[in-house]
């Protein structure tokens, strides 16, 4: 079992305490130094207001957020978690991946979805009743440019009539794509086109707002294991796909009120299912309690998995 944690790069409002260089170098170097195996961010380039008035964050571009990161650390995974494929056009996403995997020396894990706000893909110009097939452009696309090769590819929405893309990747045959989401497609896509399958914890009242599919408990995350392995021999995987959960039922973002017996028992049950790597929030209303989180998952989880 593998285990990550976000860098707090949404907590603008705390000004230098996170959303400054030496913010951001501070956590991962704090991060490298336990017992986790990668520190991640998010992707919200351009959040509406009606979603951040009822809890939703900023971020930092993923890409920046992460060679940063990468610069002061030598050892942890960079994974992006999730960065937006419809947002942006693949051949760019492929340059930006190839870059932070080249200057890390091959850490990179590119997470990636499709997305949900509305408000966000409207502002960026880009339909979201379509992000499925750019999601699968995508995939082929950046393939395609970190072979190194002359390509040419016709996608939904753009033309690559015959191109090559240089450096390529430290990582072979290319970094790790995982892709995130509960639903039938994310896991569809999961089997078909990537290296790992990011799930989430979704309560069915939540569902409908997140655009997945409700994951509530350890048995329907048992029964999501049992599609996903299904999906793999439809598609003849050799190596079967990462899987990174969130631990289920614990608001681990507020506080550090947690039962870490139950977390661990939680964590091995998991495992038992076939699930990779375990990935958490932790409490960041300032740098130190962020600090104290991480040290403290470290010891008392991470230790006794």
């Amino acid at each position: 079992m593998q285990f990550a944690v976000q860098l707090p790069v949404d907590k603008v409002g705390l000004g230098d305490e996170f959303a400054s260089s030496q913010g951001i170098t501070d956590c991962a170097n704090h991060v490298e130094g336990t017992g986790f195996n990668a520190c991640f961010v998010t992707d919200h380039p351009v959040p509406e207001d009606k979603w951040l008035a009822t809890g939703g964050h900023h971020s930092f571009d993923p890409f920046v957020a992460l060679t940063l990161a990468a610069s002061c650390t030598t050892r942890i995974k960079l994974m992006t978690n999730i960065v937006v494929l419809p947002y942006r056009n693949p051949f760019l996403v492929a340059k930006s991946a190839t870059s932070l995997d080249v200057i890390s020396n091959g850490r990179l894990i590119l997470g990636t979805g499709a997305g949900y706000l509305k408000g966000e893909f409207e502002a960026l110009g880009i339909d979201m009743e379509d992000r499925g097939q750019r999601m699968e452009d995508a995939y082929k696309a950046i393939k395609l440019a970190w072979s190194g090769d002359s390509f040419s590819y016709q996608g939904t929405h753009f033309n690559a009539p015959g191109n090559t893309v240089l450096p390529t990747p430290i990582q072979k045959p290319h970094p790790p794509i995982w892709v995130g989401g509960n639903s039938k497609a994310a896991m569809r896509r999961a089997a078909q086109y990537c290296d790992g399958w990011l799930p989430m914890p979704v309560p069915k009242k939540l569902s409908s707002r997140l655009k997945t599919s409700a994951l509530a408990d350890m048995k329907s995350l048992k029964l999501a294991i049992e599609t996903i392995r299904h999906l793999e021999t439809q598609f003849d995987r050799i190596k079967p796909l990462d899987i990174c959960m969130i631990p289920f039922g614990m608001d681990m973002r507020s506080d550090m009120n947690w039962n870490s017996s139950s977390l661990v028992e939680q964590i091995r049950q998991m495992r038992e299912l076939g699930v990779t790597w375990i990935n958490v929030t932790l409490p960041s209303d300032s740098k130190q309690l962020y600090f104290d989180a991480v040290s403290w998952f470290d010891e008392e989880v991470i230790n006794k998995v």
